[in-house]
């Protein structure tokens, strides 16, 4: 590898071997959630309601398969070291959860992904030490079966918290699974290049291409004609579960008909393809600017590097207003999207001037806590 080379591969990194481009794709994700939760509209719903979602743990997954990497490569005969990060994972996700459960609390009327994102954590351990082709067909799998067996997990796994968080309905870990190993696939490869940034454009606009023809001339019939069958098989009557009953019998029936559903968070297989395709290109158009300039992405890249504690404020903001009385909604007003937007960046910047943000530094204190890590300071793998 030449000196130029190497070069610019370190201007796209900032910090201790950050990715610009993975920090912009991150805030651009943030960036999006407010808009949904503080400024939906006619013209960015269909761009930011379930999108954002998606490329967020897509995000999230590459962050994780770049943190196994490094402690692999740095440490490639030392058990130990597999044994910490391991460790290190499953303290994150269970301080995730705790977040994430904290949030719930709040009962603001919208879905809170934390929980599943921290079993996420946990169940990405399996995969790990896969290869980059098993991770790939992991994806296309967990594409195909995770929708039946979320909303099964949603009917019979209802009563119970802790497994409805991993494969319990369109929120939970199983349904967002694809985006995150597609995301640890993604992050076994170098997205600093230019074939790479291409690829993903061009993956991208074929997934997202697709999935709106299927939505535009297959599913209506397709689903009207699988809601029908259900009918012919189910019935119409609808008898509520004895609430007393024992296990099973105390549950709601699957909801089968959500497996054609292309709406915003029904996880299924098609909203999942036209998701992960939106995510895909957009990151790979960020990695294309990122070789050009990273000075563009900088304001998104801020708000990337403080995901964790801007995620949780906006539900934070979200009670206080409606404690308040006031309804936290600028959707309507002209140019109120924008306001938003350049509120969330401005607001990211600011606490990415501090050395991590509130919850980063909270949680790699609380990781700390539960294992004895031999690097030193300045070693310490960075998510």
């Amino acid at each position: 590898m030449s000196i130029n080379v190497i070069q610019r591969s370190q201007r796209k990194m900032s910090g201790a071997g950050r990715l610009v481009a993975l920090d912009a794709a991150r805030g651009l994700a943030v960036v999006g959630m407010y808009l949904q939760h503080f400024a939906l509209n006619e013209t960015n719903a269909s761009i930011v309601s379930g999108n954002t979602t998606l490329l967020f743990v897509l995000c999230g997954g590459i962050s994780y398969s770049i943190m196994a990497k490094r402690m692999m490569e740095r440490n490639k005969e030392e058990a130990a070291e597999e044994k910490s990060f391991r460790t290190r994972m499953l303290a994150r996700a269970l301080f995730i959860d705790i977040v994430g459960y904290l949030l719930i609390m709040l009962n603001t009327p919208f879905g809170v992904i934390l929980p599943a994102y921290a079993g996420l954590f946990v169940l990405a351990l399996l995969l790990v030490r896969c290869s980059t082709r098993v991770l790939t067909i992991t994806a296309a799998a967990l594409l195909i079966i995770s929708p039946p067996l979320m909303l099964l997990g949603g009917s019979y796994l209802s009563g119970a918290f802790l497994l409805r968080d991993i494969a319990g309905g369109p929120m939970s870990a199983l349904a967002l699974a694809p985006a995150f190993v597609a995301g640890m696939a993604l992050g076994r490869i170098d997205l600093t290049k230019l074939r790479t940034a291409l690829v993903l454009i061009g993956s991208g606009a074929i997934l997202l291409a697709v999935s709106k023809l299927l939505e535009a001339f297959v599913l209506p019939e397709l689903s009207r004609s699988f809601e029908e069958w259900l009918v012919s098989v189910q019935g119409t009557a609808y008898t509520p579960p004895d609430p007393y009953a024992i296990w099973p019998f105390n549950v709601d029936p699957p909801l089968w008909h959500m497996l054609f559903w292309t709406a915003p968070h029904s996880a299924s297989t098609f909203q999942t393809m036209l998701g992960l395709g939106a995510a895909l290109l957009a990151l790979g158009l960020i990695c294309l600017v990122s070789r050009l300039s990273t000075f563009v992405l900088q304001p998104f890249a801020a708000v990337g590097r403080v995901a964790l504690t801007m995620y949780a404020a906006q539900f934070v903001v979200i009670w206080g207003l409606q404690l308040a009385g006031i309804e936290p909604g600028l959707g309507g007003i002209p140019f109120g999207d924008l306001l938003v937007a350049a509120v969330t960046l401005l607001t990211g910047w600011l606490i990415a001037r501090l050395r991590n943000g509130p919850l980063e530094a909270l949680m790699r204190r609380f990781d700390q806590a539960f294992y004895n890590s031999r690097q030193k300071p300045t070693e310490v793998i960075r998510a």
